[in-house]
């Protein structure tokens, strides 16, 4: 219900009841809370009263609500049944020959006064229950570990990065005449200078190196950066015992890739399919384009100069404390895949 500053908006019934819990000694600001009105609405409904020793109804201005609270219940309780009704829906299942159904545009201003507001869904990937069980189990079993656990292991990630602005695509109206199409038709247009790959790691110890991939990258370019990138970096920094996270890209998983893992004796952390929300260096990458926002840069080398120096500028304390978090991390994960695979 909306919040009304006066009691021309509150029907009689509302104001008599308004009146009874003032006569039972409830306050004006437990009536607000309850009638879902401000304190002063509730002051003048009392005031009138006293006034009149009657319940006066002030007239409405305007033209009158066509709908009764009968159907702009029957509108709200079939748009909580299934909020993904539109109006078109919420006309069909709630007209009948008996009390017909206002319009449509009425139906969208009634659910709008009891608080109801279309919302375009979040486009999200689809994840499968296959994948959802192994994320919960992953995170079960690494529920309790700390940094000490996460001290001799190596994250990687790619991220793509645009030379400025945005690559999103804006729908306009412009005109374009062909034989064989209307006079305007939706072009799309697209914004953004441009954009690259960059490959990044970093361990309990220290930021390691940020490297930039040349055009798409497969799985001979991928070897290159664990062969002459990761693996100096890796043994300088943790030692040959260290343990590499990747997550499950197909190159990443490809027989050339495991081969050189095997050759190298390279332990690689078991790692559950379409989990992001499990790694911590998403977070450097949002840091990233944070920091680089608005930023532009007249090339590519311009631009990874800008992404390295902000990535080498990461406070050791950050890598910590993003270490320290990630019990909280696993246990949002089982909190929120564990729900959806119930149902």
């Amino acid at each position: 219900m909306a919040r009304s500053s006066g009691n021309k908006n509150l029907s009689k019934d509302v104001q008599e009841a308004i009146v009874r819990g003032r006569i039972n000694g409830m306050t004006n600001k437990q009536l607000a809370q309850q009638f879902q009105v401000t304190v002063q609405a509730v002051g003048q409904v009392w005031k009138r009263y006293m006034i009149n020793k009657q319940i006066v109804v002030a007239p409405h201005p305007g033209r009158p609500v066509p709908t009764t609270r009968n159907m702009d219940r029957n509108f709200v309780r079939s748009s909580r049944e299934d909020p993904r009704r539109n109006s078109t829906d919420i006309f069909k299942a709630v007209n009948s020959p008996i009390e017909p159904a206002p319009s449509r545009r009425t139906i969208r201003r009634r659910l709008n006064a009891h608080g109801l507001f279309g919302r375009r869904p979040v486009k999200k990937p689809f994840i499968s229950k296959k994948n959802q069980k192994a994320s919960v189990a992953w995170a079960k079993a690494h529920l309790n570990w700390g940094r000490k656990e996460w001290a001799k292991h190596v994250w990687s990630d790619e991220s793509k990065f645009n030379l400025f602005g945005s690559d999103g695509t804006k729908w306009v109206r412009r005109p374009i005449r062909t034989r064989y199409s209307p006079k305007y038709q939706v072009a799309t247009v697209k914004h953004g200078g441009g954009n690259f790959m960059v490959w990044g790691c970093f361990s309990e110890t220290a930021m390691g190196p940020l490297r930039r991939v040349n055009g798409i990258m497969d799985r001979y370019q991928y070897e290159d950066i664990l062969e002459n990138t990761m693996r100096p970096w890796a043994r300088r920094n943790i030692g040959r015992a260290f343990v590499f996270q990747q997550d499950n890209d197909p190159k990443h998983t490809s027989l050339h890739v495991r081969s050189w893992f095997q050759r190298r004796r390279v332990d690689v952390l078991d790692w559950p399919s379409q989990s992001p929300d499990l790694n911590p260096i998403e977070h450097f990458w949002e840091e990233l384009e944070t920091q680089l926002a608005g930023v532009r840069a007249s090339n590519a080398d311009e631009k990874f100069a800008q992404l390295e120096a902000a990535w080498k500028a990461i406070l050791l304390s950050v890598v910590h404390a993003l270490l320290d978090l990630m019990p909280r991390r696993c246990q949002a994960v089982i909190d929120a895949k564990g729900f959806a695979t119930k149902y």
